[in-house]
């Protein structure tokens, strides 16, 4: 996937997943597309463990649908640490 496709879709689940918990504000445009990015990666990892599959992250929808998962567990954690 572009660089152009990975901010794309970072930007637009990183938003989707701010907004499922709750930090849309505190995060702002280049905090939701780094989250997306990031959050890209953990979900693919995630599900490469629990399927055995490699997950494809081109430009998709099942693309967006595992970059919200991910970034969803990144601002969890995240959540935990900072409330600690």
């Amino acid at each position: 996937m572009g660089i152009f496709s990975w901010i794309i879709i970072g930007g637009l689940s990183g938003w989707i997943a701010s907004k499922i918990a709750g930090k849309s504000r505190s995060l702002g445009l280049v905090g939701n597309v780094v989250i997306g990015i990031i959050g890209a990666l953990i979900g693919a990892f995630i599900l490469n463990l629990l399927t055995g599959n490699p997950v494809d992250l081109t430009f998709s929808f099942q693309s967006l649908l595992v970059s919200i998962f991910g970034s969803v567990v990144l601002l969890t954690v995240i959540n935990l640490f900072k409330s600690n």
